[in-house]
C-alpha cells in the first residue's frame, strides 16, 4: 500500500496512525475526501487550509430531519478519521503547490503573486482546485475538490468579523444541558439565527452605498468538524458568504460536548493576523458577553488604535463588561472605536446607520 510506505517517519500521534493502519487492513477505512475551508487573501498572499478525512457520507440537512439523522449527523462528524501525511496538490491562479496534511489531517497552503504578472484582485472569490496524490484504500478513484478564496482589495474600506455562537446563531454556550441538547438535536435547517442579524450582516456588507461589498470573517471557538454545518446553516440563512477561522479538534469524540469553550486565545491570535494583513482597512467586530468576546475586542481595538469602528455586544450576561472595567470606556474613545452592547441587533443597526456603516433605510427591515 503506497500510502503506508512513510506513514511512520516522524509521525507525533501514533496510536491514530495504528487506528487507521487497522482499520484499513480489516476493510473498513472509508474512501478519503477532501474538506476544502474557504481561503482569504489580499493582492499578494493568499492562505488556504483544509483536511483529508475518510468520507462518512453526511447529506445535506432537511426540515423535517428525524431526531436520530441529526444525533447520527453529529457524531459522524466528531468520529470521522484524519488522514495524515498525505500529499494534496492545489491550483490557484496559474500556480501550482504541493503539501502534505498533518499528524491531524490538516493541510494549509500559501500562495505569493509578488512581483507576478497575475492580477488576483480581479474577483473577490476565486477558485482553487485540490487533488488528492495518494493511494489510501484499495481500488481508490481519483478524489478531486474544489474551493474559493476571498481576495479582498484596498478599496472595499471595511473588514467586519463576526463570532458565531450565541451572536448570529442561538447556541446557549453558556448552559451546557441546552448547549449539547442543540448539538444533537437539530441542523442547520432547524437551529435558528438570532432576528435581524442576517439583514444586518448583509447590510454591514452592502456598506452605506450599498455597493461596498466588505468582507468577513467569522471567527470561532467551534471545531472545523463543524464546518458543514455553519456553513450550511448561514448559507441558508442568508448571511453574506464569509471565511471561517475555527479551532482544531484537539479532544476525542467523547469530549465533542465541549465544542466551542476552553481558551478563547486563538481569537485573538487569528483577529491579529487579519488586521496584519489587510493594514489599509478599519475593523468591525462583533461577539455576545456570554464568554470572552469583550475582553478580546477592547484588548485588540487598544493594540490597533484607529482601526476598529465599532465593537457590537449581544449581551447575554446582566452587567455591561464596561461597567466591571470602567478605565476602558475613556480609553476606547482616545482611539476612536465605539463599544456598544446591545440587546437586539435593530440597536446595533440604529448605532450603524448613524455613523454611516450602513444605509440609514435598513434600520426599517431589521
Amino acid at each position: 500500500m503506497k500510502y503506508f510506505r512513510p506513514i511512520f517517519k516522524g509521525i507525533k500521534k501514533p496510536f491514530k496512525i495504528l487506528k487507521i493502519f487497522l482499520k484499513q487492513k480489516a476493510g473498513w477505512l472509508d474512501v478519503p475526501k477532501i474538506v476544502p475551508y474557504k481561503g482569504y487573501g489580499n493582492g499578494t498572499d493568499v492562505f488556504i487550509q483544509g483536511m483529508v478525512i475518510e468520507d462518512k457520507g453526511l447529506a445535506k440537512p432537511k426540515d423535517r430531519q428525524h431526531l436520530w439523522e441529526n444525533i447520527i449527523a453529529t457524531l459522524k462528524r466528531f468520529s470521522s478519521d484524519e488522514i495524515p501525511d498525505v500529499r494534496v496538490r492545489a491550483k490557484l491562479m496559474g500556480q501550482t503547490a504541493e503539501t502534505k496534511t498533518d499528524e491531524l489531517g490538516y493541510f494549509s497552503f500559501h500562495f505569493n503573486y509578488s512581483g507576478k504578472d497575475e492580477n488576483i484582485l480581479t474577483k473577490n472569490w476565486q477558485p482553487v482546485h485540490f487533488e488528492l496524490l495518494d493511494e489510501i484504500v484499495e481500488e481508490q478513484p481519483d478524489i478531486y475538490a474544489t474551493g474559493e478564496v476571498r481576495v479582498i482589495s484596498p478599496e472595499q474600506p471595511r473588514v467586519i468579523v463576526s463570532d458565531i455562537d450565541d451572536t448570529a446563531m442561538v447556541s446557549h454556550s453558556t448552559q451546557a444541558f441546552r448547549k449539547l441538547r442543540l448539538m444533537l438535536l437539530k441542523n442547520a435547517r432547524t437551529r435558528h439565527p438570532f432576528p435581524g442579524a442576517s439583514k444586518f450582516y448583509q447590510a454591514l456588507s452592502d456598506g452605506k452605498s450599498k455597493q461596498e461589498n466588505n468582507p468577513f470573517f467569522f471567527v470561532s471557538s467551534s471545531e472545523w468538524n463543524l464546518y458543514d454545518l455553519l456553513d450550511d446553516f448561514f448559507n441558508f440563512n442568508r448571511f453574506p458568504k464569509g471565511v471561517f477561522l475555527l479551532r482544531r479538534l484537539e479532544n476525542s469524540i467523547y469530549k465533542f460536548w465541549k465544542s466551542g469553550g476552553g481558551s478563547h486565545d486563538h481569537k485573538f491570535v487569528k483577529l491579529r493576523t487579519l488586521l496584519d494583513l489587510y493594514p489599509e482597512h478599519s475593523f468591525i467586530l462583533i461577539g455576545d458577553s456570554g464568554q470572552q468576546d469583550p475582553a478580546i475586542y477592547t484588548k485588540i481595538a487598544l493594540e490597533y488604535p484607529g482601526r476598529i469602528d465599532a465593537i457590537y455586544i449581544r449581551r447575554i450576561r446582566s452587567k455591561s463588561y464596561l461597567e466591571e472595567h470602567e478605565e476602558l470606556y475613556q480609553q476606547l474613545k482616545n482611539v476612536n472605536t465605539s463599544y456598544l452592547e446591545v440587546q437586539d441587533t435593530h440597536e446595533a443597526a440604529i448605532h450603524a446607520a448613524k455613523n454611516n456603516f450602513v444605509a440609514e433605510d435598513i434600520v426599517e427591515k431589521i
